[in-house]
C-alpha cells in the first residue's frame, strides 16, 4: 500500500472508536457526531476490504481483523508524534521572519521590535515586505496585514479598525489622495492616485492634499504634529492585524513576541 494512499484521518477513528468500543464516546474524543465516525469506519472497512467491528448484545467489539493491525497503527501514531516534537524542538527559536506592509514596519513596527529585541538581544529578525506572502514558501512566522479580519488564519486585532482624515495641516489644498485601501466620500475629486497607505502617508505628509487614513498608522505623526487630523477618528473596515496559521501560533517564541506587541 502506497503510503499517499493511507487514509490517516480514517485511522485515528478507528483507533479512538476501538479504545473506547463506542462510536458515541469515539465522537466525542474527536469532536464529531457518532454518525461521521460510523462513516469513516465503513469507509476504512470498504478500503481494506475486511470488517473491523462487529455489534453484539454486549456492545461493540473488534474482529480478530480489527486487533490484528491496532498495536502497530498506535506505534505509528506515537512515533508520529515523535517526530512533530523533533521538528518543534528543531525550530530556530531566535529568529523571526515577518511580513508586513512598509509603512506600517516604519511607523508602528519597527519601534517595537526593536524593544523586544533590547530584552531578548540573541534574537535576529527577517523582514519580508509582501505582507501577503504565503507562509510556508517564505516560512513565515507572523505577517501584518491591513484586512477586515483574519479570514482562513489565526489573528489578534493590533487595534480596533479605525480611520481618519489627515493633512500636512488645516490650509492645504481641498485635494483628495486616493489609494485603493480608502474609497474617498461621495462627491470628492481626487487629484493624486498612489498605489497604498505608505504612498497616501508620504503624499500627505509633504503637503500634497488630504486622505484617508488607518488611525493606528498616523497616532504618532499626529501626536508629534507632522499630520493633522481634519475628520474622525470614525470606525473604519480594516485593521492592522498579526496573522498566522495556528501551527505558529503554538510555539512559544510567537507567543512571546505577540504578546510584547499586544500587551
Amino acid at each position: 500500500m502506497k503510503r499517499t494512499h493511507l487514509p490517516m484521518n480514517a485511522l485515528r477513528v478507528y483507533d479512538a472508536a476501538a479504545r473506547h468500543l463506542s462510536f458515541t464516546r469515539a465522537a466525542d474524543e474527536l469532536a464529531v457526531t457518532p454518525a461521521a465516525v460510523g462513516q469513516q469506519i465503513r469507509a476504512l472497512e470498504d478500503h481494506l476490504g475486511t470488517v473491523l467491528f462487529r455489534r453484539t448484545s454486549k456492545g461493540l467489539e473488534l474482529t480478530e481483523e480489527g486487533r490484528a493491525g491496532l498495536d502497530a497503527l498506535r506505534e505509528g501514531f506515537l512515533k508520529f508524534e515523535e517526530s512533530v516534537q523533533a521538528m518543534q524542538a528543531g525550530q530556530a527559536s531566535d529568529r523571526y521572519t515577518i511580513a508586513a506592509p512598509r509603512e506600517f514596519y516604519a511607523q508602528w513596527l519597527a519601534p517595537r521590535l526593536a524593544a523586544f529585541r533590547r530584552e531578548n538581544p540573541a534574537i535576529r529578525y527577517h523582514l519580508i515586505e509582501n505582507e501577503n506572502a504565503d507562509f510556508t514558501e517564505a516560512n513565515l512566522d507572523l505577517a501584518v496585514r491591513l484586512v477586515d479580519g483574519p479570514g482562513d488564519l489565526e489573528g489578534i486585532e493590533l487595534a480596533p479598525a479605525r480611520r481618519v482624515v489627515v493633512a500636512a495641516s488645516e490650509d492645504v489644498p481641498d485635494e483628495w489622495i486616493d489609494w485603493p485601501g480608502a474609497p474617498l466620500p461621495e462627491g470628492a475629486e481626487k487629484r493624486i492616485e498612489v498605489g497604498n497607505a505608505g504612498q497616501a502617508w508620504s503624499s500627505a505628509i509633504t503637503g500634497m492634499g488630504k486622505t484617508i487614513l488607518p488611525y493606528l498608522l498616523v497616532e504618532e505623526a499626529i501626536e508629534d504634529g507632522r499630520l493633522t487630523v481634519l475628520e474622525g477618528p470614525d470606525e473604519g473596515r480594516r485593521a492592522y492585524w498579526l496573522v498566522a496559521p495556528l501551527p505558529q501560533w503554538r510555539q512559544k517564541k510567537v507567543k512571546a513576541l505577540v504578546a510584547f506587541l499586544t500587551e
